[in-house]
Order: C-alpha cells, then structure tokens, then sequence
C-alpha cells in the first residue's frame, strides 16, 4: 500500500518559492530581461509557444515509468504528412507510433472575450506606463514610455492523445481535470500570465474491426489571449536639466556696490486689469498721497474707500493705513488688459 503524499514527499525542493515582495520583484526582472522598460512583443506565434509549453510542463502524462512523447509544433493540416516524415517517434514504415499528444489550433482568431480588455479604451490610444530617468553625461532627464491597450483575442486549440491502450487516456484525463478543477489554467508567455479555459472533451476513436483499433480524445481549449506589439510604443522626452558650471577668476577685485535705502519714501503701484475684469479691491497697509502716473486701456475710472465714493478720474488720492481701495474702470476696449499706475508717497 502506498504511503499518502501528505506524509512522504517523493522531491524536495531545493529553491524556496518566493512571495510577496521577492515575487514582484521577479516579475519585475521577467518584463526587463532584455534589458528594457516596455514589455514584449506577444504575437500569434508567441501564443502558440505557450500553449505548447503549457501542455509539455503542466499536462504531460506518464504511463509504465515513460513519458508520452508530444509533438512540439502546432499541427494543421497542410504540416501533418510533411512532419509525419521527420517525426522522432516513428515506427520502420514511417507511421507515427502511438502513444504521442499532438496541439492542434483552428486557423481562425476571433476578437477577444477577455473582461478586462473587452472594448474599454477607444481609438488605440496610447497612455502611459512608466517614467524613465536618462543621463548623457551633460543632460539630466526623463522619458515617458507609453503604450495602447492591447488587442484581446481568443484562439482555440485542441489537445489530442492518439493511444492503443486505454491508460493513456485515463492519464490525460486524470492530468487535464486536476489542472482545470476551476475550468482555466494560466500559462506564462514573456512576462504575461494568459489565461487557458476548458471547453469540452469528445472522442474520435476508430473502433472498426477491419482497421487497426487505436483511441483519439480530443480536449478544447480556448487561450483568452491578447497581442501587444512594440512597434505601437512610443518614448517621448519630458523634463530635462542642463548642469551647467562657471569658473570664475577671484584675482580681480569686485566694483563697490551702489547703496540705495531699503525702505524708500516713493515708489510706484501698479494696477492690472486681466481680460474680463473691471473692479478690483485692495487693502493698503500704509498712509500715503497716491498720484496718477499713467493708464493704458481705460477710459474713466471711479475711486471707492471704505465703500465710500470718492471721485472719478481724479489724479490724487489720499489713502490711510487699513483702508479698502476699489477702483471700477470703463476699458476702451474690453478684449484686452488695463493698467493704472500711480506713484505712491509715504506721509
């Protein structure tokens, strides 16, 4: 009686699996193996890989201590007789020699049923998906990688056994139901993970007495996948810093700076008037007999303070500490900006 797996392992793993942090960080290393930020390309051809690796490593089937010999390319019709020619197991007459899997995929790619990419960003728009650092020994900057949305399709394919004993294909059955307990599985294909799901299982068995008896089971899958290609990505600039160095000659002696007062008596005040305003107010925080210096863009004027009218287009306003000036102007023309300068003298 054989001893339960539970309690006798038959390998030790002699690397520990990584999680959390250590297993991001190996995702991390997957999408830049090749020495870049972007992903990879994934093509057609790249899902068909996966899908053959996917049935090498996760449904591969041993019967009699042996592992059943699975042809590693997709099969159709038009390579079938040409690799049957060439195939490794093969007996004296050129026949392949059962038992061996083959993959076979329906020549048709459909528009893809995956939720998560199923018609969310219009137009193929590019967004973005990392930010970049670059330095070429002067310059100091940033590029933007982005790309679009990848295109979901879905590809079909069908797992075939061709066996003369009935093991084999208790085997399979036993492999492919343990894989698909939820009904999908997920391969790996450069840095992705794609999703695999189960859509039926029938037989193709020749069970005629005057022919060779031998079993076919067929399984459907359907590889809900999706294509990025790296033609679409693009790299823009974005800020860049210049360092720049001076060397500056100390020998020479410097010209005295002219003093001027920090604090001075006089000085001018400036009132702009953007496009589309015609009022502004202000707190001055000084006494002072404000003169008219100029304006551009105005035709009359009306001074408040303290919401008290205090003239229009008057040139001298007296104005204490604390008081609310407003000043509403009539422009010349209202499309432009307006500007009223007066000289301020402190008293």
């Amino acid at each position: 009686m054989p001893l339960p797996r539970n309690i006798v392992k038959p390998t030790l793993p002699l690397v520990p699996k990584k999680v959390l942090s250590e297993r991001r960080e190996q995702l991390l290393e997957y999408i830049k193996e090749d020495g870049t930020y972007l992903p990879k390309s994934v093509l057609h051809a790249d899902l068909d890989r996966g899908m053959l690796d996917f049935v090498k490593t996760e449904l591969e089937v041993t019967t009699s201590g042996k592992i059943v010999p699975m042809l590693d390319i997709i099969i159709t019709t038009q390579n079938w007789a040409q690799y049957t020619e060439t195939a490794l197991f093969t007996d004296i007459d050129n026949n392949p020699s059962p038992p061996f899997i083959t993959v076979v995929r329906n020549p048709e790619v459909k528009y893809g049923t995956n939720p998560s990419l199923q018609y969310t960003i219009p137009n193929r728009k590019q967004f973005y998906y990392a930010s970049v650092p670059t330095w070429n020994g002067n310059e100091q900057g940033m590029d933007i990688y982005t790309i679009p949305q990848p295109v979901p399709v879905d590809i079909k394919y069908s797992v075939k056994i061709i066996c003369n004993r009935m093991r084999e294909l208790n085997q399979l059955n036993k492999v492919v139901m343990q894989t698909f307990a939820s009904r999908q599985a997920y391969t790996f294909i450069k840095g992705q993970y794609v999703p695999i799901i189960m859509d039926n299982v029938s037989d193709e068995s020749q069970m005629t007495i005057d022919s060779r008896k031998y079993y076919i089971q067929n399984y459907d899958f359907t590889m809900l996948g999706y294509l990025i290609d790296e033609d679409e990505f693009e790299v823009k600039p974005a800020i860049q810093r210049i360092t720049q160095l001076f060397e500056l000659d100390t020998s020479t002696r410097k010209q005295k700076r002219k003093k001027y007062p920090e604090n001075p008596n006089e000085f001018e005040t400036n009132f702009l008037f953007v496009t589309g305003n015609t009022t502004l107010v202000d707190m001055i925080d000084y006494t002072a007999n404000m003169n008219l210096l100029g304006s551009d863009n105005v035709d009359t004027y009306d001074i408040y303070i303290n919401d008290d009218y205090y003239g229009s287009d008057v040139s001298t306003i007296q104005i204490t500490t604390n008081d609310i000036l407003r000043i509403e102007i009539t422009k010349l023309d209202a499309a432009l900006e307006s500007k009223i300068s007066f000289t301020s003298k402190l008293v």
